[in-house]
């Protein structure tokens, strides 16, 4: 399998509900997105996909969460807890289904702050 990998970020804020119903305090993190996909052989172009289109995509995907509070926002305001497991997931699924058919998601890693990062591989 070849794959390649973009980077963007996004910032945006959130408060987890924790076990006993509590929220934590409200606060922001600059979250830095990582995205690989990947496919089991190159196209006419001799690549995954172009670097840029993927680029396009995730951009598309990250924007609307751009400056928000995570909770307020669907999944999250339906009760989701909005962890950073739980948005790398969301991101995932809408990119994975914008990709070109033969391109696989392969994973997201979405870190809240440095040495701190959440992956979801489907």
């Amino acid at each position: 399998m070849f794959q390649i990998t973009v980077e963007k970020s996004f910032h945006a804020s959130h408060a987890l509900k924790l076990p006993d119903g509590s929220l934590e305090p409200v606060h922001a993190h600059d979250w830095p997105v990582v995205v690989t996909v990947g496919a089991d052989s190159l196209d006419k172009m001799e690549t995954v996909m172009d670097f840029h289109e993927l680029e396009r995509i995730v951009e598309h995907v990250i924007d609307p969460l751009r400056d928000l509070h995570l909770n307020d926002i669907d999944p999250y305001s339906h009760g989701m807890n909005p962890s950073a497991e739980r948005v790398a997931e969301h991101i995932g699924h809408q990119i994975a289904a914008d990709l070109p058919k033969r391109v696989k998601l392969v994973s997201v890693a979405l870190g809240e702050e440095v040495g701190c990062t959440a992956i979801y591989r489907p």
